[in-house]
């Protein structure tokens, strides 16, 4: 009887300490649950923003760098690239018919049979969509269509923000490396002196840099020499 009595429960202090220690620890391991998460997610965007701008990347300069491939050396062979249905004015223009800070539209005769447009992808236009922030790509003067950038059917992808940092898409060079303008477009006399392309991307991604709390921004850029080009013909 008397141990009975000397024993003791819990006092309501100890019950309220030991209830706020168990919340503390349980918040901390939630907190770090999120944040893990959120890191996970991050990473996650990261790498999907890089595939995207670096497989662009490479299907760009790819099909620019085959600008002016003419096997056949046929004479007359470059259309014009609005409508595409009848010999270009500027046949000194070859392969590059259109070149701006921008824009691009490059012409070749992949299919090798001295004609340009009888195969799917033998005029390329690429063409920076400011408004809408994305990259588009059409062939054969056909409609643009998103290749790169946040549209309404994928609204998580990247943003195109050239515009934003003051970045030309493309700029241009001559053979011995002087870069020859392209604001509002290269001139006549200076698109058969293009040797060299370079191509930048610049992309705002859904992932927030913990510093600035702000998306990430990266810059992903590429030369092309447009062998071709340089080719008299």
């Amino acid at each position: 009887m008397n141990t009975m009595k000397n024993s003791r429960g819990f006092t309501l202090v100890e019950i309220l300490f030991a209830v706020a220690i168990g919340v503390i620890v349980i918040g901390a391991g939630y907190v770090a649950m999120i944040s893990g998460q959120r890191s996970s997610v991050g990473i996650e965007q990261k790498v999907v923003a890089q595939q995207d701008v670096r497989s662009t990347l490479e299907i760009m300069s790819m099909e620019i760098g085959m600008a002016s491939f003419n096997p056949n050396f046929v004479t007359g062979i470059w259309i014009n690239p609005v409508g595409c249905a009848i010999p270009s004015a500027n046949q000194g223009y070859r392969g590059i018919q259109q070149a701006t800070l921008n824009t691009i539209t490059v012409e070749m005769d992949i299919q090798e049979s001295g004609i340009v447009a009888d195969n799917p992808n033998e005029v390329i236009a690429y063409a920076y969509d400011i408004p809408n922030r994305r990259i588009t790509r059409s062939t054969n003067c056909g409609n643009a269509e998103p290749i790169l950038g946040r549209t309404v059917a994928a609204p998580g992808s990247v943003r195109v923000m050239n515009s934003d940092l003051n970045i030309p898409v493309f700029r241009y060079f001559n053979g011995v490396g002087t870069e020859i303008p392209g604001n509002p477009t290269v001139s006549a006399a200076e698109i058969p002196n293009i040797r060299r392309i370079d191509i930048t991307l610049a992309i705002e991604t859904q992932d927030v840099d913990p510093n600035t709390r702000q998306p990430r921004t990266m810059v992903y850029s590429n030369s092309v020499i447009a062998r071709n080009h340089a080719i008299a013909q």
